[in-house]
């Protein structure tokens, strides 16, 4: 069965949607920052820069990071509310 749509139909439907979005696109939503953690390699991702240049930053104190508590290993983690301040 194969049903077809009018494109008054379709045009209220893209409407409905993004008047759903607009808070997430405009980071007004409730879920505004949602305490993304990132490794040294995402985060070089998410900043489009090499691993390297992320260590540099971390030694000079450059970039906001945090410390993993004793006997927890995995490297120097960032929270991204924080990168994106």
């Amino acid at each position: 069965m194969k049903s077809s749509l009018e494109p008054d139909d379709i045009q209220a439907i893209a409407e409905a949607v993004m008047e759903r979005l607009k808070p997430s696109i405009a980071g007004n939503g409730k879920r505004e920052y949602e305490d993304v953690i990132f490794d040294k390699k995402s985060l070089a991702a998410y900043l489009k820069v090499s691993e390297s240049t992320i260590s540099k930053l971390v030694s000079n104190k450059q970039i906001p990071h945090f410390k993993i508590q004793a006997g927890q290993s995995g490297g120097v983690p960032f929270r991204q509310r924080d990168i994106d301040k």
